[in-house]
């Protein structure tokens, strides 16, 4: 019998999507035609335009007053209870059940914690319906409650410390599974070796210019100036943003390779020394499943901040905000024979999970 599966994401913050793409992957990898896989935004296919626009106005608050999306993400976290706040999204319950009615899938996977919220209102707690519920939490130590204060069968964590935040708040261990961020399988395939950063090697920076934009071709044109590393910078489908970053490099003293959106992602991070980019969930994790050391140089509070903390308590890497601080801390972890690096580079590596979208796979089939 075909298992039949549903993957719930929504398109506020790229960890949601990624980590949709990675399960979608790994099952197909692992099952082939005995799943049949459907991942759906209820509120992108719901409300069009709309949503596209409640997004923009959401992009816009975590960028622009970030002490203001701090202060909603605290009030989240302070609810007891979610059904009640989501009524006004009726029409989004309509098109829900209509799709769960057509697809009658065995496991729903949510990796927005929009929906377990939803299913209750809709189906009752767990137990009450056929399907299997498994929430996939994409945030690590700093959980807000809006993830695990619904119904689900269990709950999917991209490590220990974060997991043990669900336990402390009296979710039972044995309803949770840690197998790691689930990133694109192609992070655990083999075929791209990272030598140790040297005059021979090179120092490969790859900078993801995912935030603060407007800011982001003067730290390329500083990243430019400094000896001795190998610059790549990711612009992904900004094309105003391309065409700046071609401007400096036109005018750059140093030449440095620039690329757009890529589904090259894997096999860039795993060649790459050291990864710039802003504390996003699926950046810090995908950067962890390559093994890269990585410079945050931009915290949306809240759901980003345990990111950050995770990422400097494990002595993985660094935070460093300021165009000067990102300078600074890029030669400073290339210093003294790469020291610094090193030390960065033995602890990614024992926290790396390359294969995680493949367990989580594993765990939905075995559902």
């Amino acid at each position: 019998m075909v298992k039949k599966i549903l993957i719930l994401t929504a398109g506020f913050g790229e960890g949601h999507n990624s980590a949709a793409r990675g399960i979608r992957a790994g099952l197909a990898r692992l099952a082939g035609d005995a799943v049949r896989v459907e991942v759906h935004d209820i509120f992108a296919d719901t409300y069009g335009l709309a949503n596209d626009c409640a997004r923009e106005a959401y992009l816009a608050l975590i960028n622009n007053a970030p002490h203001a999306w701090s202060r909603v993400y605290g009030w989240l976290d302070r609810q007891q209870k979610f059904g009640g706040k989501l009524n006004v999204f009726f029409t989004a319950k309509d098109r829900f059940h209509r799709l769960l009615g057509r697809f009658e899938p065995d496991v729903i996977v949510s990796v927005y914690p929009a929906y377990p919220h939803l299913l209750d209102d809709m189906l009752g707690p767990t137990g009450q319906s056929c399907s299997k519920r498994v929430v996939v939490i994409t945030d690590s130590l700093s959980v807000n409650a809006i993830w695990y204060r619904c119904s689900a069968d269990y709950f999917l964590l991209p490590n220990e410390p974060s997991a043990a935040v669900l336990h402390r708040a009296g979710i039972a261990p044995q309803r949770t599974r840690t197998f790691g961020f689930p990133v694109s399988p192609e992070f655990s395939d083999n075929g791209v070796l990272r030598l140790e950063p040297s005059d021979t090697a090179g120092r490969r920076v790859l900078y993801l210019a995912n935030a603060r934009k407007s800011a982001a071709p003067e730290l390329v044109s500083r990243l430019a100036t400094i000896r001795g590393i190998d610059l790549t910078v990711a612009v992904g489908r900004d094309q105003r943003l391309r065409r700046a970053i071609e401007n400096i490099r036109r005018v750059a003293g140093r030449p440095f390779t620039l690329v757009g959106w890529s589904e090259e992602l894997p096999r860039l991070l795993k060649k790459t020394h050291l990864l710039i980019s802003k504390a996003g969930g699926a950046a810090v994790q995908e950067a962890m499943a390559a093994a890269c050391p990585m410079i945050v140089n931009h915290v949306i509070p809240g759901q980003e901040e345990g990111n950050a903390r995770f990422l400097v308590e494990m002595n993985a890497g660094a935070i460093a905000t300021t165009q000067e601080e990102v300078i600074a801390t890029v030669e400073k972890a290339f210093a003294n024979d790469a020291a610094i690096w090193r030390a960065w580079a033995a602890n990614t590596s024992s926290l790396s999970r390359p294969a995680a979208s493949l367990e989580t796979a594993r765990f939905l089939l075995s559902l």
